[in-house]
């Protein structure tokens, strides 16, 4: 399905542009359909843009894909309290990135539901049962995008999910999402993001029954301070961070990203040749149980030649499951040492993996420089021919390209742990000290 805001919509508000059409043609307009109601319908509509409110047609999922300050929320907002009130006694799933951004954005958020009620309306919200009632019966329930799980044996007559993009599972938990909105005549999705260059992601924007609504923050400049928007404007204007955050663009590759998408498939090859050395790296996680573990597999083969071999990283995993990992990624690839970061854990990060193998050789490493400089020599060595990938690593590979050369990562989730894990892991194995090796010398 097209684009219906790929196509010129009118500027300004409804209440923009209800004040522009002046007083003549308003007082004719209310003539006709009576001031009250016209009343209602300008007050019920707010500062909505067009592209704001729900398209036509018959979708399934309507996706709103725009930078930041765009009014993402607000659209989210006033959808959910529409369907809830015309459809009395219907369920509907919040999703948010976790369930603390699900009840402070959508739900308490200054342009969340209860602070955007309609007027005569009330909405009472239970946080213990993470639900919200109306008075006609319909209710909705909170969810969290790193728990795809908790939608199993649910079923809703409509959804909104916040960021979905952005969410930890994101994957999985829209495959669980859509299959449980399912009841009614016609079950619903809104999905709003600032866009990642996910692959699913696009592939879901070309599927049938899709509405896709795309917008800029300075589509919202009526309601955004000047100073801030001159601000990011001239801080990010112009460049990949800026089209992706603020113009809500797809960008496939960042411009000044230290790997791109076309330098990784140069040096993707089937399977590794023969090895004569592997290193497991780990980035243990900085956001303790809800965090990731970055656990990825470099061996050296015979060639001279260093190459990706797995990406074993673990989510949502407590100490010990994240250290099991660790100890089964090394026993699989036969590695000989496993590079650790311990810049957050301290000694707890080896005493936790030495719990679970007291034989495993670990070498503790600290950052002492920014992720984005560590990880240039590693990206020189690809530049060089001298890295190769077995195999595809869709979740590693995304974080490996939102390392810019300037300093800043603007890659998938809030740390590029897969990123750092390879990174630790290659210098080790390529950069560090090399093992000696029996030979001969002449006098």
């Amino acid at each position: 399905m097209a684009d219906r805001h790929d196509r010129p919509q009118p500027n300004g508000s409804v209440a923009e542009r209800w004040a522009a059409i002046g007083a003549d043609n308003r007082a004719l307009v209310t003539a006709v359909y009576g001031g009250p109601l016209m009343a209602a319908a300008i007050a019920g509509a707010g500062a909505l843009r067009p592209t704001q409110i729900a398209p036509d047609g018959d979708w399934t999922i309507w996706a709103i894909l725009a930078g930041r300050g765009f009014g993402k929320t607000r659209a989210g907002t006033e959808w959910v309290h529409e369907v809830a009130l015309t459809t009395p006694g219907c369920r509907i799933a919040l999703v948010g990135a976790s369930l603390d951004n699900a009840r402070a954005v959508m739900v308490e958020g200054e342009s969340g539901l209860l602070a955007r009620l309609p007027a005569g309306e009330d909405v009472s919200f239970l946080p213990s049962l993470k639900r919200l009632e109306w008075r006609n019966g319909s209710e909705a329930r909170l969810y969290s995008g790193g728990e795809p799980d908790s939608l199993r044996g649910n079923q809703f007559d409509f959804a909104w999910g916040d960021e979905f993009a952005h969410w930890p599972r994101a994957e999985a938990t829209l495959a669980n999402l859509r299959l449980a909105v399912r009841l009614g005549a016609h079950p619903r999705l809104l999905l709003t993001t600032t866009p990642l260059p996910h692959g699913w992601l696009k592939a879901l924007l070309a599927e049938p029954h899709v509405a896709v609504t795309r917008g800029r923050m300075h589509d919202n400049h009526p309601n955004l301070p000047e100073s801030f928007i001159d601000t990011v404007t001239r801080r990010y204007g112009g460049t990949a961070l800026g089209r992706q955050e603020l113009d809500g663009e797809i960008v496939d590759d960042l411009v000044g990203a230290l790997w791109t998408r076309g330098l990784i498939e140069r040096q993707r090859r089937r399977a590794a040749p023969e090895l004569t050395r592997v290193i497991i790296g780990v980035d243990p996680p900085a956001g303790g149980a809800r965090g990731v573990c970055g656990i990825v597999a470099v061996g050296l083969g015979v060639d001279g030649m260093g190459h990706v071999l797995a990406d074993a990283s673990v989510e949502g995993a407590r100490p010990e499951g994240w250290a099991r990992a660790v100890v089964n990624a090394a026993e699989r690839w036969g590695a000989d040492r496993v590079v650790a970061e311990v810049n957050n854990g301290g000694d707890m990060v080896t005493a936790v993996l030495k719990s679970v193998d007291s034989a495993l050789p670990v070498l503790e490493v600290r950052a002492s420089r920014g992720k984005v400089a560590r990880a240039e020599p590693v990206a020189s060595l690809y530049g060089e021919g001298r890295v190769w990938h077995a195999g595809a690593f869709p979740a590693l590979e995304d974080q490996l390209c939102g390392f810019l050369a300037s300093g800043v990562y603007a890659g998938p989730g809030a740390s590029p742990d897969r990123a750092d894990a390879l990174v630790w892991a290659l210098t080790a194995l390529m950069l560090g000290e090399r093992r000696r090796e029996p030979a001969v010398r002449g006098l």
